[in-house]
């Protein structure tokens, strides 16, 4: 299956203009009720539920000492799709991610976690890729695909198109349609309709195969505001 699903992802970009058709969805499970921060753990101090969406703020004057997290606590992230929306204002130094098949650092501080981030910042600079959050760092970059043999790091093998390209599709101030697909060893991002990177995961010491989701407030020179709306997965 997992070779199955790398072949779907570089089929779906062979052409320069390719998008993914929205897909009936069918076996997704809501992890976000709209109205409280049930089941979701973070720092009051800058998280708050707004308008439907999971909100976290900080302003110039207002930052978290390091990175911190709002963390699904009602299961972990194995083989799963997981869909949701975003939107990010702010500064350009605005900076975030979606964690998954992470861990927390309890140690380091409450609310951190490492693993597999689907990266987003307001310059639109890493939006889309995988980066490995207190791990490994870039793993994939926008457009590429990427394969790490056991105990090793290695660069692009493919293409899913061109990352200034793929940088156009993706919108500041409004909102993003997010799809990450782990299944196995293969993770796949995506952003409204497009692949944004895939990557074939076989460094067995420092891959993750099952962790917590979470929302990242990242910690930068100036305001930023993540609102997080629409999210849920279905489990394979």
């Amino acid at each position: 299956m997992t070779f199955q699903y790398l072949a779907l992802a570089i089929l779906t970009v062979t052409t320069a203009a390719a998008q993914v058709a929205p897909l009936p969805e069918s076996g997704f499970t809501p992890i976000f009720d709209g109205k409280t921060l049930a089941n979701w753990d973070c720092d009051p101090d800058f998280w708050r539920i707004e308008n439907g969406a999971i909100v976290g703020e900080t302003k110039a004057d207002h930052q978290p000492k390091q990175n911190i997290f709002c963390i699904y606590k009602a299961g972990k992230t194995g083989d799963f799709e997981l869909r949701l929306q975003y939107k990010l204002t702010g500064a350009q130094t605005g900076n975030t991610g979606i964690q998954y098949r992470s861990v927390e650092l309890p140690d380091v501080a409450q609310w951190v976690l490492k693993g597999y981030q689907f990266d987003i910042d307001a310059a639109q600079k890493y939006s889309g890729q995988l980066y490995e959050e207190r791990g490994r760092g870039f793993l994939a970059l926008r457009g590429q695909i990427v394969n790490i043999p056991d105990g090793q790091k290695t660069g692009s093998i493919g293409t899913v198109g061109d990352s200034a390209e793929l940088k156009n599709l993706i919108k500041l101030d409004d909102w993003n349609d997010v799809i990450i697909i782990a299944r196995g060893n293969t993770l796949i991002h995506m952003i409204n309709g497009r692949v944004m990177c895939v990557i074939v995961d076989d460094d067995k010491a420092n891959r993750k195969m099952e962790g917590l989701l979470g929302i990242q407030l990242h910690k930068t020179p100036g305001p930023m505001k993540m609102e997080t709306r629409n999210i849920r997965i279905k489990n394979f």
